[in-house]
């Protein structure tokens, strides 16, 4: 791996080319990407990890799916001189299905032997493809370069194409359900396994009531820290002059919970009301915000969006 590119995705919580809405028909896209290509000999969707491999041959084709903002930075990156541990390093312009990337090339020592790379970096403007960076990494041995030659991945490579967002793929890849919309509507799954819903035709949730659905690791096991862990994780929202109106205890979908009512100004200046539910469980959580402003009259909406804050929290179910 390209460490330099790795920096910035990991800074990441969240050349232009054309859209080309058709894929081929031997196009593959792993569940819930919106990048496929053509995966040459026995390559097949990994389980592993987004992207495809060929187990037998030690050989892995790795898709990340990006925001666009984050072609720049890849791009400032790839140009570097001195991408550590790559060899024979060489960039070039790439033609592909959907129009032309940063080709990137070499080869690197892994497991004790040598492996050929290849990067391809590209980013889709315009069409139902908006807002997506790809960066497509393939990693094959010394050993295998008879099968996966060169032109063969180059070929592969080729073949990458765009598609819009596959919500309803996404949304069957995380680890809860979401049995109740309340009239929300999915604005955009999370990689890390969240959701956010919001009620309103924009994607901007600054300026209109929206929900954020996630999971994380790591909740206290001990019910007198839980409320600590929850004020903390509150405490994280992009909003400023937070102000907490309660705080306490409760059950929630039959598991111990958390739920904290807040005032707080939003990215607009504007005010907001917000509630956070925390449900513990094992030695993960279930965490759901639900915020509210004023409507385009000026009127406070807080007391019409709760019981449907309220309805969404109580569909969510695990798989």
């Amino acid at each position: 791996m390209i460490r330099r590119l790795l920096v910035p995705l990991l800074a990441l919580w969240a050349v232009s080319i054309a859209y080309v809405p058709v894929a081929s028909a031997e196009t593959v896209f792993p569940p819930g990407l919106r990048i496929g290509l053509e995966p040459p000999g026995d390559f097949t969707v990994s389980t592993r990890q987004a992207g495809f491999e060929d187990t037998g041959r030690n050989a892995v084709i790795t898709i990340l799916d990006l925001p666009a903002r984050a072609y720049d930075e890849l791009a400032r990156s790839a140009f570097a001189n001195d991408q550590q541990g790559i060899a024979n390093l060489k960039r070039e312009s790439f033609p592909f299905e959907s129009g032309i990337g940063l080709l990137i090339t070499g080869t690197g020592n892994e497991g004790g032997g040598p492996v050929h790379k290849w990067f391809l970096l590209a980013a889709a403007v315009g069409g139902e493809a908006k807002d997506l960076t790809a960066l497509v990494q393939v990693q094959v041995p010394e050993a295998a370069l008879s099968v996966y030659s060169d032109a063969v991945i180059r070929k592969a490579l080729a073949s990458v194409t765009f598609r819009s967002t596959p919500v309803k793929e996404q949304l069957g890849l995380l680890p809860f359900q979401l049995k109740e919309l309340a009239g929300f509507r999915v604005m955009q799954v999370l990689p890390a396994g969240g959701v956010i819903l919001t009620d309103g035709p924009a994607d901007d949730i600054t300026g209109q009531p929206y929900m954020i659905v996630a999971v994380g690791p790591g909740a206290p096991s001990a019910p007198d820290e839980r409320g600590r862990f929850a004020n903390d994780l509150l405490a994280t929202a992009p909003l400023a002059n937070l102000r907490v109106q309660l705080s306490e205890a409760q059950r929630i979908g039959g598991a111990p919970g958390y739920e904290i009512r807040a005032q707080a100004t939003g990215p607009r200046g504007d005010p907001v009301s917000l509630v956070q539910w925390v449900r513990f469980g094992g030695s993960g959580f279930l965490r759901i915000i639900g915020v509210s402003g004023k409507d385009a009259s000026g009127k406070d909406t807080w007391d019409a969006m709760f019981p449907r804050f309220r309805a969404v929290r109580d569909g969510v179910e695990p798989r």
